[in-house]
């Protein structure tokens, strides 16, 4: 069985490094923020290249605190797109905010810049692109507009840890981005974690407040905060993990290299070359008609695969009430029936990237009909 991720490899190699951060830990008796997870928010704000970062419990509290934090909160619409984890829309309600959506670029996949411009209102607070898989949306074009007509920019970087145009990082493009350490993302704790980075010491500031239930010191509260506290065991093993993370990267980009040798040559659609930088493949995605049946095969021949996602966020029962049925988001809907994930970790080999290429050709490599976008 070819796995489609595997998380254990990476621990095995890095065993001893884990067990001595664990145990740095529970020698300290400091178990929530502290020393360890203070020395990742350093470490972490110096990779991204921004000036702060703040460390939570997990990409959804980093959303969250980042909309609030920001001034986003009732009256206040928040631009966004339906292709992503529900977590993204989920906090801009959890701010009391209200999700404006628009539909992808059906080329990069990522937010249609000239859909968002459209969709701009006097209530617009703010925009979230999602560099969904881990490539960079049109980011620059987004801040621009932002900037100009007075929007704070909130990336959700949450699978594009280190992903990098033009010099500068997710996360570094706007008033904050948000990531997510969930075990699977490029950068994953032991467990749950997440964290703001920002270049605002005002939005740092009260975001820490924010984390740690509104307390300006021990208990003066002088905010309704949370208790989204990152654990100094995750703190620990995320600064273990971080020092990794490049050479994981350069690991990923490799195997995305030889899927696309391998599948522009059999006529396998994926989306449009990114820059040489802008893609950290935290997944690696291909459009297949016939989806399902062709996910079916591949499992019975041994390999593993994934969606990501396959009922878009305006779909789902859970956000019904926000008003949009089936082509309300054309791409988007596209997209969820059609995307597969294919088997992406730093670990891989190259027989086993052929032996997935193989495969997949074997069971999906078919003629478009004229017209598909």
């Amino acid at each position: 069985m070819i796995p489609f991720l595997d998380l254990r490899s990476q621990h095995q190699a890095l065993e001893s490094e884990l067990s001595e951060a664990v145990l740095r830990v529970i020698r300290s008796g400091q178990f929530v923020l502290g020393p360890e997870v203070e020395a990742f928010e350093r470490s972490f704000a110096a990779y991204c290249g921004a000036t702060h970062a703040v460390a939570v419990n997990s990409g959804t509290s980093a959303l969250h605190i980042a909309l609030l934090a920001a001034g986003v909160g009732p009256g206040d619409e928040v631009i966004t797109v339906p292709m992503t984890f529900v977590a993204t829309v989920a906090a801009i309600l959890y701010a009391g905010a209200t999700p404006v959506m628009v539909d992808l670029d059906p080329q990069t996949w990522t937010m249609d810049a000239d859909r968002f411009e459209a969709a701009i209102t006097p209530r617009t607070k703010a925009v979230m692109p999602v560099h969904l898989h881990g490539r960079l949306a049109d980011i620059e074009r987004i801040a621009e507009i932002a900037e100009r007509r007075g929007i704070c920019l909130i990336e959700d970087a949450a699978q594009a840890h280190g992903a990098e145009r033009a010099g500068r990082r997710a996360g570094t493009f706007g008033d904050a981005g948000c990531f997510s350490f969930y075990p699977g993302k490029n950068l994953g704790a032991c467990g749950e974690g997440g964290a703001i980075v920002t270049d605002r010491g005002d939005l740092a500031q009260r975001a820490r407040m924010l984390r740690d239930w509104g307390q300006e010191r021990k208990y003066l509260h002088v905010a309704k905060g949370f208790n989204f506290r990152m654990d100094g065991i995750q703190g620990a093993m995320l600064n273990v993990k971080l020092q990794h993370l490049e050479a994981w990267t350069a690991q990923r980009r490799r195997v995305a290299r030889l899927y696309d040798s391998h599948l522009s040559q059999a006529g396998i659609r994926t989306p449009a070359p990114a820059g040489e930088f802008d893609h950290v493949y935290h997944v690696y995605a291909v459009r297949i008609r016939d989806r399902d049946a062709v996910r079916a095969q591949l499992n019975d021949a041994g390999i593993q695969t994934g969606i990501h996602y396959p009922i878009p966020v305006h779909l789902q029962p859970a956000y019904a009430d926000l008003g949009h049925g089936d082509g309300a988001f054309p791409v988007t809907e596209r997209l969820a029936h059609e995307t597969l994930s294919l088997p992406m970790f730093p670990e891989m080999t190259e027989d086993q990237v052929d032996r997935v290429c193989s495969a997949l050709v074997g069971v999906a490599a078919q003629p478009e009909p004229a017209g598909v976008a």
